[in-house]
């Protein structure tokens, strides 16, 4: 019982409803990529070619026999007159080096069979191209700036104040320029016949003995495909159009010739 007047407690249950949180999007795990940029490309390509025996003595080469050749000629006793002639000259040994050193940094793994791991590591190989066609225009631009820098130090020391010192800053930049289009051209040529001799051969053979030949028979035809001629003629007359673009489309032919059959050889 109940007292009078008492308030009778009424007791109301209330259905609780659970809310579950919004379940959210399952987040994708970040992927990073794994393959190696193309400066790291560049920088194992560039220590790829001076890490074999013939890669080193090459490279050895185009830095150490122009400043022996520049001693030589100093001590011969002829008048020389003008520093630039003899900085074009042994500008253009270096660049012959050069081509055969950057021949070496592309057909030189098909000939060695190493190019399996090559493109097992990075597959696209139009990536392995471009790293192998960069890192020789860096090599080449900066063995041949050594070699020409330590070639004019020998002749200022050697008969410095005999020699007309005009239009060398110019000739040394050419030199450097030449450096590395004719590396680069090499890399391109190596990698389109994917065999180092026949490729070595090949140029040599186009360079010093097609082109004079056709310089001498058809002069026009000759002074715009001839990258030699086009050296000398930067070397002394200063910046021109056509030099420029020979030099520039010997490099880019020959890269693109050897990214396109790269890409169709197949790797055995």
């Amino acid at each position: 019982m109940t007292r009078a007047g008492s308030r009778i407690p009424s007791i109301v249950q209330e259905d609780t409803v659970m809310i579950a949180p919004p379940t959210a999007a399952p987040v994708r795990p970040e992927v990073r990529r794994t393959r190696p940029s193309l400066p790291t490309l560049v920088r194992l390509e560039v220590r790829k070619s001076l890490s074999t025996r013939s890669g080193r003595s090459v490279a050895l080469a185009a830095v150490l026999l122009a400043p022996a050749t520049m001693a030589v000629a100093s001590l011969s006793g002829d008048a020389i007159g003008s520093a630039r002639g003899p900085i074009c000259a042994v500008g253009l040994l270096t660049a012959m080096f050069l081509l055969a050193l950057g021949v070496l940094s592309t057909a030189g793994e098909w000939s060695q069979r190493t190019v399996q791991t090559t493109f097992l590591l990075v597959p696209q190989r139009g990536r392995v191209t471009a790293a192998k066609a960069v890192a020789a225009a860096v090599l080449g631009a900066g063995l041949a700036a050594l070699a020409v820098g330590t070639s004019t130090v020998v002749l200022a020391a050697s008969l410095g104040s005999d020699l007309s010192w005009a239009g060398v800053p110019g000739a040394m930049v050419t030199v450097v320029a030449a450096g590395a289009a004719f590396a680069v051209t090499g890399a391109g040529v190596g990698a389109a016949v994917g065999n180092s001799p026949a490729a070595l051969t090949g140029l040599y053979l186009v360079l010093l003995g097609v082109l004079p030949v056709v310089r001498g028979v058809q002069p026009t035809i000759g002074e715009r495909l001839d990258p030699v001629n086009a050296t000398l003629a930067l070397a002394v007359d200063g910046l021109s159009t056509t030099p420029v673009l020979i030099l520039v489309g010997w490099a880019v032919i020959s890269t693109t010739a050897g990214a396109v059959l790269t890409h169709r050889r197949p790797v055995q």
